[in-house]
């Protein structure tokens, strides 16, 4: 079987990488001409990874269709704001039972749906050929293949499995699951959760404080995926709580990145400057916090996080907000 890795960003490349290893042929799709020439070339990607030697079975090119045409699995590995529209562009050449395999973290503006689901718009496919990827899964750790596990989550069991196959190696192991909807959610909350752990950070504020908006954080991810249909246990587990901590206690976290940067004063234009990669916090707790007022689901969290991102609140004023709100039991 062979992959198509449509997205040359940090974790797209890694994850062509971790296939390559389990023993599949891949050919990612670069947006830059430049950068599919220098991983045919060179096998690095010159922008992400740059010190990382990519398999020989890993091969590039700027041609969406090339890489599409015949792939038994197509990784969709762009920002979860251009997904539809690429989407749109590439559908007519996906195989017929071709599997498509969501690594997006996020909820899309406007309509507040899941990555899943706009595969499943976008291309005008079956839900049951669509699997997730979501855990602690930081690019950069996975490309120096430091040891880590992960899930792959869909409602067909059989491609699941397929997708667990082809991308189990001595150092990635993947574990499958049927709760899409709980994987999706805790991986694109947690982005959000990051983006105050950052600020916090920033701050200067202590342990106790980023633990209460790990523990916190986690409860209003799972009190929406449970709203949703998830299953509660999902947020305890590698997309749930894995994930979260990841994202939270990383400096190589780009969202907890951004915002240490908004923590330290930063405009949001100047926190993008700064980073220079996508944080997808930033647009997905709008989409988040239009999700959770659509099903009556208090997050508090995320509500001061859009705050500050969007609405140029200051985080000492957002930080008193959370901390004056009425008491209440656990």
């Amino acid at each position: 079987m062979r992959a198509a890795v449509l997205g040359a960003g940090s974790w797209g490349t890694a994850y062509a990488k971790v296939l390559a290893d389990a023993g599949t042929d891949v050919t990612i799709w670069a947006r830059r001409e430049e950068v599919a020439a220098a991983i045919r070339a060179y096998g690095a990607n010159p922008d992400y990874h740059p010190s990382v030697r990519l398999p020989e079975r890993v091969t590039a090119t700027a041609d969406p269709e090339r890489a599409i045409r015949g792939a038994g699995l197509v990784v969709l590995a762009v920002p979860s704001q251009t997904l539809r529209g690429n989407l749109a562009d590439w559908q007519g050449w996906l195989d017929p039972d071709a599997t498509l395999v969501s690594l997006a973290k996020g909820i899309e503006l406007g309509t507040t749906k899941r990555m899943s689901e706009v595969v499943v718009e976008a291309a005008g496919i079956s839900p049951d050929r669509v699997v997730v990827v979501s855990g602690p899964n930081l690019a950069a750790e996975i490309a120096a293949e430091q040891p880590t596990a992960t899930v792959v989550a869909g409602s067909n069991a059989g491609r699941a499995t397929a997708l667990q196959r082809a991308c189990s190696t001595p150092y990635f192991r993947p574990y499958t699951n049927d709760d899409v909807v709980g994987c999706e959610l805790g991986g694109t909350v947690k982005n959000v959760i990051a983006l105050a752990y950052g600020i916090a950070t920033a701050m200067r504020l202590g342990d106790n404080t980023k633990a209460t908006l790990i523990t916190r954080g986690l409860t209003e991810t799972a009190r929406l995926g449970v709203r949703l249909g998830a299953d509660p246990m999902t947020f305890a587990g590698l997309a749930g709580l894995g994930d979260l901590v990841a994202t939270c206690s990383s400096p190589l976290s780009r969202n907890r990145t951004f915002g240490e940067h908004l923590g330290r004063g930063d405009t949001l234009e100047q926190a993008q400057a700064a980073t220079r990669q996508t944080a997808e916090g930033v647009k997905s707790c709008l989409a988040v916090r239009d999700l959770a007022r659509a099903h009556g689901v208090e997050m508090p969290i995320t509500e001061q996080v859009e705050r500050v991102c969007h609405e140029g609140v200051d985080p000492r004023t957002a930080v008193a907000a959370l901390m004056s709100r009425s008491t209440k039991p656990e």
